[in-house]
């Protein structure tokens, strides 16, 4: 039997922030109104493209691995964001880390993404069609943010996230998983004035992302939970077996609903979303690699990941760690300097909405 290993992983988070403080001088809002309703206290801007993100944070991940571009078969990029459409945004990637002749391809399942592409890179990988896959999320959720609308304005961020994954003969990695889609109220969230649906001569709209909470709050709760049921089930395992639970970063009541729903402590669940916002597909990536960089995932842990996004897509996913989770080689992978506040990087944008 083969099984995909990860080996390595890697994240990029632009170095400018914006700050609950620093969106209450744009929009009507403040620090309480923000961090009580979805635990958010600061969030990322990338100065780059989504295409760069996504690089750097491949890159971080072939040196955790010790391998090189030219050893990856596919690359997999998840992402609603892509720098262009076409060509994919991951053949960008797939050339800037020199991975000749491997295969490219975007993956979009909004914020579900990651575990759409991590599954679909295991099934090539376990049906022998490749060795080595690198799968990356990543996201420039900022650039379609309509800063006239408060609710929307404060929920998102910018940032990318990547593991390795090497065909292997031990019991490791993604060993089970439910994605599924509930398109029948797709229009409860969805970004507006995006793609072929607008009228390209009418450049006065600006993208608008929509969303209707209290239905998505229950949808998604609801979603993962009974994902992560029928993975366990899968797995035959309970849910005392899950080591860390790896929630999609969008709201941290929903987190804290599919925790309570899931029976787990606290300290069994990654939270990081006060710090970056809902950076859509990119969430999980990240948590997943600063919970090992604070030794929450041991050797042979058992995660649990769960995500709900746009279309109405849900998935869930259980993974066993392998042996390794400290990086191979200490990236130097940077993205260029920035010279700019998070504020001055949204000004164009900002004034653009208002």
């Amino acid at each position: 039997m083969q099984y995909a290993k990860i080996i390595g992983w890697g994240k990029c988070t632009p170095p400018a922030t914006l700050s609950n403080e620093d969106i209450s001088t744009v929009v009507d809002t403040t620090d309480e109104w923000i961090s009580t309703r979805t635990g958010i206290k600061s969030r990322r801007v990338s100065h780059v493209g989504t295409g760069e993100l996504a690089t750097v944070a491949a890159k971080r991940a072939l040196d955790c691995a010790g391998i090189a571009g030219e050893d990856i078969d596919l690359v997999l990029l998840a992402t609603c964001t892509p720098s262009t459409l076409v060509a994919n945004t991951a053949s960008y990637v797939q050339q800037q880390i020199g991975a000749t002749g491997a295969a490219a391809c975007d993956v979009n399942a909004a914020c579900s993404g990651f575990l759409y592409a991590l599954q679909n890179a295991t099934a090539q990988i376990r049906a022998g069609m490749v060795k080595r896959a690198v799968v990356i999320a990543a996201e420039r959720m900022l650039w379609h943010v309509n800063w006239a609308k408060r609710d929307s304005a404060v929920l998102f961020g910018d940032g990318a996230g990547a593991v390795v994954l090497e065909a292997s003969s031990e019991e490791f990695g993604l060993l089970a998983t439910k994605t599924g889609c509930d398109s029948e109220d797709r229009e409860i969230l969805h970004i507006r004035n995006f793609g072929t649906d607008i009228d390209k001569h009418d450049s006065a709209q600006p993208s608008d992302i929509l969303f209707q909470g209290k239905d998505i709050f229950k949808r998604a709760v609801k979603g993962m939970s009974e994902a992560c049921d029928d993975v366990l089930s899968q797995a035959n395992l309970a849910l005392e077996d899950i080591d860390m639970l790896i929630p999609h970063q969008a709201n941290l009541r929903i987190i804290q609903a599919i925790a309570k729903q899931l029976q787990l402590n606290d300290d069994k669940v990654m939270v990081n979303i006060q710090h970056y916002g809902n950076t859509s597909a990119a969430t999980i990536p990240i948590a997943l690699c600063e919970a090992l960089e604070q030794g929450k995932i041991k050797p042979h842990s058992h995660i649990m990941s769960a995500a709900f996004g746009a279309g109405l897509t849900w998935a869930a996913s259980y993974i066993k760690w392998g042996e390794r989770v400290t990086p191979i080689i200490e990236s130097k992978a940077e993205l260029p300097e920035c010279k700019q506040t998070g504020l001055e990087i949204m000004a164009d944008a900002i004034k653009y909405c208002q």
